[in-house]
């Protein structure tokens, strides 16, 4: 016979794996949104949601890395393979635009702005500091 604390460490693992799994697939949505909204970014929410998939369903995962659309970009950042140097032009810029709009048209608050530009000055570091892919 099983002890309790072996059955309540299984059901414990269980519910963590359909949490993952369930978040993944919500942060795959948020990521698609992302597409056709341009203040929510694709990238970030399909690097979280194929983490979550590693703790919950390896196959969610190879879908989401073999996806024809996000797959790519997916692969190319999980991978450390670097990003084109068109692909980091194009999100710092759009990146920036994002940030000004909602910086300066969509809050009057301060603090929300200096946040706001806080966070591009941060992304835009780590985008140039990805490694440089050539193709």
């Amino acid at each position: 016979m099983s002890s309790d604390s072996e059955i309540s460490k299984a059901e414990k693992f269980g519910f963590y794996r359909y949490a993952y799994l369930v978040a993944g697939f919500l942060l795959v949505a948020i990521g698609v949104i992302g597409i056709f909204l341009p203040l929510l970014p694709t990238t970030i929410f399909l690097i979280l949601a194929s983490a979550c998939f590693v703790k919950s369903s390896p196959k969610a995962n190879e879908w989401l890395r073999n996806h024809k659309i996000f797959g790519v970009y997916l692969k190319n950042y999980q991978d450390n393979s670097g990003l084109t140097i068109k692909s980091k032009i194009f999100s710092i810029i759009f990146l920036w635009l994002s940030i000004l709009v909602s910086a300066f048209f969509l809050t009057d608050e301060l603090y929300i702005r200096i946040i706001l530009l806080a966070i591009a000055i941060g992304v835009s570091i780590h985008l140039t500091l990805v490694k440089t892919k050539k193709t």
